[in-house]
This record gives structure tokens, C-alpha cells and sequence, in this order.
């Protein structure tokens, strides 16, 4: 599976920047709140909103409480140490939804990740910061028992592990694979719409990578179960984490070798083959019938741009002879 060049696009992306140094499960003990003193930040999670504190001199807010501004909240239900932003200890925790009401506004703001994204209201390098903490503060919070033998689990290793006391298993936090595909044909792309979306929206077609199967497979069986098309070959161009709650999508372009279309209607609500000028008025909100693509911050506003600006003009290598189409 072969890579293309970074393109200026991807500093778009949302959550896919971080100064964070993670401590990670290899690193041993970590450090509690309480030990690493006023100088550690905290990034508070309540219900599923992140506190933030704006920023006298600028027009964003951070993400980075201190030990005394989370105080307010209580003693988070879930604490964990996430490692070190320029070498200041780093912690997440997770309280009630309700917490919020004792960061009053305007000094803060609770807003959930994907409107943080949107509006851009952290430094881009907090956004994977904080895609990381909501990622494995949902993880422990679905996790509290071993999935072995059933009895309560405690966290190790500053929150990179779940350790079980009956059976002494190891558990360690899960990132789901997501393969996300520009499938081209031709001078066209295969786009599609869910029936979640907005009005209007379509997007590149998606879809979870299953047990025992490489990247390349998923993009053709995926694409094939949702449209009826077959996919040959597979390139790789970039990732993003999506905190929804611990995926990573993982960006690819795709030859299409059949061009028919074959919809579900339980999966998909519709599915069609779009012009390189359409898309392109797609991307600037100038197509006739008022269609639209996912913003800026989504990876498939990424793969569709550099399709329309010929980043994908070079072949990807050829497929697998063996790879089975679907």
C-alpha cells in the first residue's frame, strides 16, 4: 500500500496534532494529580463536553485546566495521566455533566469535541490532546470489569492499562480501524450519503476493518457491500483519530474496476459517481443542486481535495493478484 505527499491540507484535520509525550503503558508508574503539584494541567471532561478556559490574549481557549480550576468540579470519577506537554505533567479526568455549571461562562465554555473542532476553539495541537483523553476516558469508563473473569478492574499504569486482581489479565485501551476511501474511476468518484446526514451531503464511503483483514481488503469489501462496486487497487494517504469514541480513519484512494451501482437502502441512502468539476463545486458551495462535502476538519474533505487537485494522479501500485475484489 503506497503513501502520497503531504499536501497543506492536512493541517485541517481535526485531532491529528499533539505536543503530548504519552506515558504510555511501557513506562511504569505514573504520577497522581496530587503528586505532581501546581504546575500539572488537567484536561476535564464533563459528561461529554471538555471544560475550556479562554484566553486573555487571544481568541481561542485552552484545554489545559490547573490543579485548583478542576478542584471546582470535585474529585473526577475517573483520573489518568496522560504524560507531558513540554515536559509539564499532563492529567485527564471525567466528572458529571452537570460540573459544568461551576465554570460559568465567559471566563469558560463546555463544549463537546466535534464543536471544538468546528469552530476551531483550542490550538490545533490540544485537539489531539484532547481526542486522547476522551478516547481512553470512555474506554474506562466501559471497562470496569475483566472481560475474563468478570471481576472489578483497577487502572495501571497511569491509565494506559486495566489490571484485574482475581485473574491478574491485563486489559489495554482499544482504537477501532476505519477504512475511509476516494474510490475514482476514471475522471469520477464514488461519494455516498447516509441517512444521518445533513441535507445535501455526501461523502467518501467508510467502514470498520474487521478481524484478520488487512487495510486493502476492508476499502474493497466495504465498498462493494455498500455500493456493489469492486476495487482493485489501494493506496494509503493519510489518518486521522476520530474520538467517537477511539477510532482512527484511515484515508485511502481507490481504482475502481466495475462502475455499476447497487445501493442498500438499509445501509445507504443513496450512492453515485461525481464529476471532478462537481466536486469541485462541492468543496467551494457552489453546486448547482446545492450539494455539499464534510468540512475542512474531516479526512474526507482532505481525500476529496487532493482528488480534485490531481494529488492522486499517479497510479496507486497495483493490487494484489491474490486479493480476493470484496
Amino acid at each position: 500500500m503506497t503513501g502520497f505527499a503531504d499536501t497543506a491540507g492536512r493541517d485541517a484535520l481535526a485531532y491529528s496534532a499533539s505536543r503530548l509525550v504519552r506515558h504510555s503503558a511501557e513506562f511504569g508508574a505514573a504520577p497522581s494529580l496530587a503528586e505532581a503539584g501546581p504546575e500539572a494541567g488537567i484536561v476535564l471532561m464533563a459528561g461529554e463536553a471538555a471544560i475550556l478556559r479562554a484566553l486573555p490574549v487571544e481568541d481561542i481557549a485552552t484545554a489545559l485546566l490547573g490543579p485548583d480550576e478542576a478542584a471546582r468540579a470535585g474529585t473526577p470519577a475517573v483520573e489518568i495521566f496522560l504524560g507531558r506537554v513540554e515536559g509539564r505533567p499532563v492529567f485527564a479526568g471525567s466528572v458529571q455533566a452537570e460540573a459544568a455549571e461551576a465554570f460559568p461562562a465567559p471566563a469558560y465554555r463546555a463544549l463537546d469535541l466535534r464543536a471544538v473542532a468546528a469552530e476551531g476553539a483550542v490550538a490545533r495541537d490540544e485537539q489531539g490532546l484532547l481526542a486522547t483523553a476522551k478516547s481512553l476516558l470512555a474506554w474506562h469508563a466501559r471497562h470496569g470489569f475483566c472481560a475474563n473473569c468478570g471481576h472489578p478492574t483497577v487502572i495501571g499504569a497511569g491509565g494506559f492499562r486495566r489490571e484485574c486482581g482475581a485473574c491478574g489479565l491485563h486489559h489495554f485501551p482499544r482504537t477501532d480501524p476505519v477504512a475511509i476511501m476516494l474510490v475514482r474511476r476514471g475522471e469520477a468518484c464514488l461519494l455516498g450519503r447516509g441517512r444521518h446526514f445533513k441535507p445535501g451531503m455526501y461523502s467518501c464511503l467508510a467502514g470498520f476493518i474487521e478481524p484478520g483483514e488487512t487495510v486493502e481488503d476492508g476499502v474493497r469489501r466495504e465498498t462493494r457491500e455498500e455500493t456493489g462496486v469492486v476495487v482493485g487497487a489501494v493506496a494509503y494517504h493519510a489518518s486521522q483519530p476520530w474520538p467517537f469514541p477511539a477510532s482512527l480513519m484511515i484515508g485511502c484512494v481507490a481504482d475502481a474496476v466495475s462502475e455499476a451501482v447497487t445501493t442498500d437502502p438499509e445501509e445507504m441512502e443513496d450512492a453515485r459517481w461525481f464529476s471532478r468539476m462537481e466536486v469541485a463545486r462541492m468543496i467551494a458551495g457552489r453546486h448547482p443542486e446545492g450539494l455539499t462535502v464534510p468540512p475542512a476538519t474531516a479526512i474526507a474533505h482532505l481525500l476529496l481535495h487532493d482528488w480534485v487537485e490531481g494529488v492522486f494522479d499517479a497510479a496507486p501500485a497495483a493490487a494484489d493478484p491474490a486479493a480476493s475484489p470484496a
